[in-house]
């Protein structure tokens, strides 16, 4: 495991917190957003992990998260554009940068 993975806590409705690992962060030019995905910290390389996608703060840097207030994607339309991106980083290990650009 790469002792340098960026790791963000998630405070639940009820005060319960909870360790997140990053496992990366991209940009929307097409929805003006830009999106971190995280899954539970902890997990060993061959575990089966639950990959969570939220919309980073308007004002925040994806490239250095600084906190506050994640937003849940709510559109289908963004849902499939997270996944797309989720699914070229799973397929090979990088990051297309015209994926979240509409055709």
């Amino acid at each position: 495991m790469n002792d340098d993975q960026e790791q963000i806590t998630l405070v639940d409705e009820n005060g319960n917190e909870e360790l997140y690992d990053v496992l990366f962060t991209f940009e929307s030019d097409d929805f003006g957003k830009s999106y971190i995905l995280i899954y539970p910290a902890g997990k060993s390389e061959d575990e089966e992990v639950d990959i969570q996608a939220y919309a980073l703060p308007a004002d925040d840097d994806p490239a250095n998260p600084s906190g506050g207030d994640l937003q849940l994607i709510e559109s289908d339309e963004e849902w499939d554009m997270v996944e797309s991106v989720l699914n070229t980083f799973l397929a090979d290990g990088t990051i297309d940068p015209n994926a979240g650009k509409q055709g």
